[in-house]
């Protein structure tokens, strides 16, 4: 039993309006640096990745005819020691690593019916993406590699940061048989209509800038009046268009606050010693061009953050991951984010689930089924369920991440285990290693990896004690 596998979820970020849901990581991505091959290799390759097609079933859960269709789900393996991320760059030796990563289906190239335009279509195409058909497709491809590998004992950790750790702690309860362990980095699992947290993803984004700058925060505070009253004026949208360069001018007030909304949120989510908070609000403390020129320092944090450009789009082309995820977000992950009267940097506008619901039966004529994830996954009363029924999952958030407010935050038994760090954002602890990290998450990797290696230790034991029966 020489291999560990580690299905790494790695996430890639797309950002969508506030309307919708705000930035959240979304989709596993087979690295870059993977080579395309549609046939096996052999282990003893010098190649860092190669990348295979699996024939995955179209439907897990019903014995249609038309279940049986199968699309080509993308997957990589690294059979030497990963050098792209914290876990196996500095541990693969230890744990003598086999690296799989798996194309969450919609996503990518693994597109069901033939491309993406027809994958994309309307609901009854779209039907098929969801996290329940994922994480099946997951068990699929890793029963496949552990025979592929002759590897039936060599335990598997799975990982995944924000959507992806979601979908990593759901992999563990639900196919406990396949996965000995989970690390779900900034899963906001209790995100949810039936869940809700007392405090709201924008609470954070307050909390952050308050406390990083009170100046800056005050003038965003400030901003989404003057943004009104400049609107009223004649022409009022014009002279915002033109004061923030605004590539096309604007219809109403919303695309631009939307907007900036944007720019303040990912600058909380993402917030670290790479992209602070902190240089955010000296742009916008610095950016005073004349007196009283509210607006001209809101706008000095459009282009510190943006860059200087000659104009900004306040949309981009949907992509087929955005079109993915926005099914996702108005089928099952319906993340119930507004801003609530303590998120006091901004306006308030609460969350209605009534018009999320007509605008997703608009667009796609079914509506969403906001309580289906905590009935399906079991999460309504997540201490006592995941005490009885849980184990071997690790739940690390950063508590200056936003969506940190719907994670779990306290262990809940000796093997459900939660990390939190206060200067921690959002899914850091599995990203690249990086020259400048902070000695606190070199201690919270170390931590992570001295529980994983725990778990691998007493399936060692269970193993060896089960074959001398």
């Amino acid at each position: 039993m020489s291999s560990i596998f580690l299905l790494m979820l790695i996430s890639s970020t797309i950002s969508i309006a506030r309307s919708e849901v705000t930035p959240l990581r979304v989709f596993a991505k087979i690295p870059r640096n993977a080579s395309e091959e549609r046939q096996q290799v052999d282990d003893s390759t010098d190649s860092d990745l190669k990348i295979f097609y699996y024939d995955q079933n179209l439907d897990h859960f019903t014995f249609t005819p038309k279940s049986y269709m199968t699309f080509q789900q993308r997957y990589a393996i690294q059979s030497k020691h990963w050098a792209d991320g914290f876990i196996c760059h500095d541990n693969g030796p230890r744990l003598k690593a086999l690296l799989v990563y798996i194309e969450h289906r919609y996503y990518g190239t693994s597109m069901p019916f033939g491309s993406g335009k027809e994958a994309l279509k309307n609901a009854s195409t779209l039907g098929y993406l969801n996290s329940a058909q994922a994480l099946a497709d997951y068990a699929a491809i890793l029963l496949h590699v552990k025979e592929k590998y002759s590897a039936d004992h060599s335990p598997i950790i799975v990982i995944g940061g924000s959507y992806g750790g979601m979908l990593a702690a759901w992999f563990r309860l639900k196919y406990p048989h396949i996965a000995l362990g989970a690390l779900a980095s900034s899963a906001p699992l209790l995100y949810f209509q039936d869940t809700l947290p007392k405090h709201g993803y924008y609470y954070i984004v307050t909390k952050v800038f308050k406390e990083t700058n009170e100046s800056c925060y005050n003038t965003i505070r400030k901003s989404w009046e003057e943004i009104d009253r400049v609107a009223v004026k004649p022409n009022g949208l014009l002279i915002l268009s033109k004061k923030f360069r605004i590539c096309n001018t604007l219809n109403n007030t919303f695309e631009l606050k939307n907007f900036l909304d944007t720019i303040y949120a990912s600058a909380a989510q993402y917030n670290s010693n790479q992209y602070p908070v902190a240089s955010l609000c000296e742009a916008i403390n610095n950016g005073v061009n004349s007196e009283n020129d509210l607006l001209g320092q809101i706008f000095a944090g459009v282009v510190y953050d943006r860059g200087n450009r000659s104009c900004y789009p306040l949309s981009v082309q949907p992509t087929e991951d955005s079109i993915a995820w926005k099914w996702q977000t108005c089928s099952e992950i319906v993340l119930p984010i507004g801003h609530d009267e303590q998120d006091t940097m901004f306006q308030t506008e609460p969350f209605r689930m009534d018009i999320k619901i007509d605008r997703c039966k608009l667009q796609y004529g079914v509506p969403p089924r906001p309580h289906w994830v905590t009935a399906y996954y079991g999460i309504q009363d997540v201490k006592l369920i995941l005490r009885r029924f849980g184990s071997n999952i690790i739940f690390s958030n950063g508590l200056l991440d936003p969506y940190s407010v719907g994670g779990i935050l306290e262990d809940i038994s000796a093997t459900i285990v939660a990390l939190t760090t206060p200067e921690g954002s959002h899914c850091r602890d599995i990203v690249l290693k990086n020259v400048d990290d902070p000695e606190w998450l070199l201690l919270q990797r170390k931590k992570e990896i001295e529980i994983i290696v725990s778990w691998i230790t007493s399936y060692k034991r269970d193993l060896r004690d089960f074959n001398t029966l």
